[in-house]
């Protein structure tokens, strides 16, 4: 029988089958979702800020696009998943309060996502799908026996990428 692991904001955990990874309310916030097909680990982190070299207080790594993902990566490999083998889905990164034009500095979850992308492509990890952007929060559910993400949104239903 399955559990579901909770992942909270500014946290992240790995998991195998039949377990799940969720997390709830992804607003600007972004799941970084990586999943290792070969020995079925998948690991998601929840993260609230783009990168740790920008903030003063770096306490908690896992709030930060950069270093949560250096993290998760760790405690897959642990878990017996090569870093050459993952892939990664992401999920979230919304505008969720109307702006200023011209103050792009403040649009978090466009930054958040930017940041996801820039370390995965450091990394050599290939993202295969993503749901991000737009205004509207998301909840997210993560299978490692499948890989599958499955998004749900109020107003907007549930995908599966």
């Amino acid at each position: 029988m399955s559990k579901p692991i909770i992942i909270g904001i500014s946290d992240l955990n790995i998991a195998l089958p039949p377990d799940v990874l969720i997390t709830y309310a992804l607003g600007s916030c972004v799941g970084i979702c990586l999943y290792d097909k070969a020995v079925k680990v998948a690991g998601l982190a929840h993260v609230m800020l783009p990168l740790s070299s920008e903030a003063k207080d770096i306490s908690n790594l896992m709030k930060f696009a950069d270093t949560a993902t250096l993290e998760l990566i760790k405690r897959m490999e642990k878990a017996g998943a090569s870093r050459r083998r993952l892939v990664a889905k992401l999920a979230g990164g919304a505008q969720m309060f109307a702006l200023q034009e011209g103050n792009e500095a403040l649009n978090i979850g466009k930054r958040n996502v930017i940041a996801a992308k820039k370390i995965l492509k450091s990394l050599n990890i290939k993202i295969i799908a993503e749901d991000t952007g737009l205004n509207y929060g998301r909840t997210i559910e993560l299978s490692p026996e499948t890989g599958v993400l499955k998004v749900k949104a109020i107003a907007h239903g549930i995908k599966e990428i």
